[in-house]
């Protein structure tokens, strides 16, 4: 694809992270997932709540960084104290 000046817009994707890994779907509203593996072309990530998988195309996925890594376990530690299936 390219750009009005020409040039690419492509974005190479980034390697796999290990199962589990928490990451960033920039694609989807910034929202925070563990990476579950691969569906074709996209990535499985799950919500670290729980919830359904969904896809997200790997070359809109980043790194969690540190805020983001924490809410994220906290969120799943006040999940999992409420009893909440994860």
């Amino acid at each position: 694809m390219l750009s009005e000046n020409g040039a690419s817009n492509w974005r190479e994707p980034p390697p796999l992270p290990a199962l589990g890994t928490l990451v960033v779907d920039t694609g989807n509203d910034d929202r925070v997932g563990e990476f579950r593996g691969t569906a074709g072309p996209y990535w499985s990530l799950r919500p670290v709540r729980g919830g359904p998988e969904w896809g997200a195309e790997p070359a809109l996925v980043r790194p969690v960084d540190a805020a983001e890594r924490m809410r994220a376990e906290t969120a799943r530690a006040n999940a999992r104290s409420r009893g909440e299936l994860l």
